[in-house]
């Protein structure tokens, strides 16, 4: 890169809408955009960059052509100078068909981009590094997927092109695909590329957007929670002469912090959910060896054997709580959104009836289970059973009656909230007089 480099839970149906669906928000249907015309602007942010703007401008400015026999009627290049102390403005200056922003103080690569839309004139907007190290001969690629129907087409490093990264960068880029790919349950290959091409009219679904080099995995990841349709092209790649400001570690836990906290804000029980998941099967794996050990004859354990009690109950108690934390999460990130997302745990619906509507009987069966292996296990106690017998039993019983309660709160809160996203559609109805007819 270069000096920039960039039904509610489990079983319910993925919540889906199209942008036209958000409040406030003008969407041309597919028939008006494909019979519209068309203006590319190209948004070029910079900081520093005297040795290559203005070779990047010049192979920008000559794939003009190409774009326009793509189908695209105007072009415009915006270069957006983010604070440069060196020569960056003077030479943009010296290509009259540039237009030059400038920001008096450095904003970062994410507040430059948003200075360069903001600026734009084009109903198709693009973007990429001042420094040369993405291809704008692949703009014509890009354009043509926007133009037969794409929200949004990313230049792919990662999708099998030439890719001259240093091999750390490429194994993040791929680490942070597979998880956006994960948690938004549509398959990317490049979420953090800084070349892509996409509809002015989708920004309003894609805001807020952060200021720094995450701008670009934070834009991938809220794109697919919005729903919106995304393409790749494969594209290659250049490493940036000499220091790039990309720094692996500190930028790579912003990377990190900008997909988890947008998918959080979108489809919390994807995340929660499956953590929640994984610490009731490793729970389940502990007691069932426990269970089979007792059923062999051992009553009692070493002090191995006391760590794996201890880690199975946290486990059971903390992923079922994560579980329904994530499903209590996705209502209230509802009630905020004030319309349907594109929610669910596993991107389809695997229950007729949503899973969170059964927490109240399965609460209750785990509640009325462990208090009858606890009364067994106290009345055989009295019987002269010794307790060496029974502890597994009375720790088995307290984890399952935990666990219910867990569920029963849940269900309760749930319900509340579901009541509450509900509550404006259900007012319309009654004044509507529907319930009459």
């Amino acid at each position: 890169m270069g000096a920039y480099s960039s039904g509610v839970a489990l079983g319910s149906a993925g919540r889906t809408r199209d942008v036209a669906d958000t409040p406030g928000v003008a969407r041309a249907s597919a028939e008006a955009w494909a019979a519209a015309e068309h203006k590319l602007s190209v948004v070029i942010p910079a900081y520093n960059e005297e040795d290559g703007i203005a070779d990047i401008l010049n192979r920008v400015l000559a794939v003009e052509p190409a774009v326009k026999a793509g189908g695209i009627a105007g072009f415009e290049v915006i270069v957006v100078d983010d604070g440069s102390k060196d020569r960056t403005a003077d030479i943009v200056r010296g290509y009259p068909g540039v237009r030059l922003v400038q920001h008096k103080v450095n904003r970062n690569y994410g507040g430059a981009l948003k200075t360069g839309f903001h600026t734009a004139t084009g109903d198709m907007l693009a973007f990429l590094d001042a420094d040369g190290t993405y291809p704008p001969e692949y703009f014509p690629q890009l354009c043509r997927e926007v133009l037969k129907g794409a929200d949004m087409c990313v230049g792919s490093r990662m999708a099998g092109a030439k890719n001259d990264s240093p091999f750390v960068r490429q194994v993040g880029n791929f680490m942070f695909a597979r998880l956006v790919s994960l948690i938004g349950n549509t398959r990317v290959t490049d979420v953090a590329s800084g070349m892509r091409v996409f509809r002015r009219d989708a920004l309003p679904v894609l805001y807020p957007l952060p200021d720094g080099l995450n701008f670009t995995p934070a834009m991938s990841t809220r794109a697919i929670h919005e729903n919106l349709k995304l393409a790749e092209v494969p594209i290659p790649h250049s490493e940036r002469l000499g220091d790039s400001k990309l720094g692996v570690i500190r930028d790579g836990m912003r990377f990190l912090n900008a997909i988890l906290w947008t998918a959080l804000a979108y489809n919390p029980v994807r995340i929660l959910g499956l953590i929640g998941l994984a610490g009731v099967g490793l729970a389940v794996l502990i007691l069932g060896g426990l269970l089979v050990a007792r059923l062999s004859g051992v009553t009692q354990i070493d002090q191995w054997g006391v760590f794996a009690v201890t880690t199975a109950l946290v486990s059971a108690v903390a992923g079922v709580s994560l579980f329904n934390l994530g499903a209590m999460f996705n209502y209230l990130v509802t009630l905020f959104q004030k319309r349907p997302i594109r929610q669910g745990m596993f991107g389809r619906p695997i229950f007729a009836r949503p899973l969170e509507r059964h927490f109240w009987w399965m609460g209750g069966v785990s509640i009325m289970v462990g208090l009858a292996v606890g009364a067994v296990s106290l009345f055989l106690s009295f019987g002269g059973w010794d307790m060496s017998r029974l502890w597994l039993w009375l720790l088995g019983a307290t984890m399952l009656i935990l666990i219910g309660v867990q569920f029963v709160i849940s269900f309760v809160v749930m319900r509340v909230l579901d009541e509450l996203s509900r509550r404006d559609a259900r007012v319309d109805l009654d004044l509507q007089g529907s319930s009459i007819l």
